[in-house]
């Protein structure tokens, strides 16, 4: 692995556990050699994560459509920044850059974006290891959700199992290193 793509919020959250979560992430990325890609905005935990990285003498991707660039909340100080026409473009290219995918806690955009690629790794798009940070059980609903998926027979336990979790950002990065992605057709 060389990049690792991070999907989090524009926002910092409500409690401080979070910024520290994005804070400690980047020096474990960095302590690991991997570089950060992500959403390109200098806002909230976005933001906090790559000015972390930076400052620990890590490398930063960032990919942002024009739009928000325009809004003036790119980050300018990355070791570089992609600008793009679309979301879609957007998600593409992290995707492309990336060699794994974590999830912080945040709202909608950060959802969509982890469920996305643990979509296209369900469909053998890519054989890249997924995983939630999940701070302080920020996710514990969601993997509720999931195993209860599993449980109804919408996922199969192979493919529920690609969907990582850990509590530590070193934890998650373990699993990441260890990770074999399952060859289960989806159809059967």
């Amino acid at each position: 692995m060389q990049r690792i793509c991070v999907y989090c919020g524009s926002s910092t959250g409500a409690r401080e556990v979070y910024p520290d979560a994005a804070r400690e992430l980047a020096d474990v990325l960095v302590r690991h050699e991997l570089e950060l890609v992500y959403g390109g905005s200098s806002k909230g935990i976005m933001g906090i994560i790559a000015d972390e990285v930076l400052a620990l003498g890590g490398r930063v991707h960032g990919v942002i459509p024009q739009l928000l660039e325009e809004k003036e909340i790119a980050h300018t100080r990355l070791t570089e920044l992609h600008v793009v026409s679309s979301m879609h473009e957007r998600k593409s290219m992290m995707a492309a850059l990336s060699d794994g995918f974590i999830a912080m806690p945040g709202g909608f955009g950060t959802l969509e974006e982890i469920i996305e690629i643990v979509t296209w790794g369900q469909l053998q798009f890519h054989d890249k290891p997924c995983g939630l940070l999940n701070t302080d059980s920020y996710f514990d609903q969601l993997l509720a959700f999931l195993d209860h998926a599993e449980s109804e027979a919408f996922l199969k336990s192979e493919n529920r199992r690609m969907l990582m979790s850990d509590p530590e950002p070193q934890g998650l990065i373990s699993q990441f290193e260890r990770y074999t992605a399952p060859r289960v057709e989806k159809w059967q």
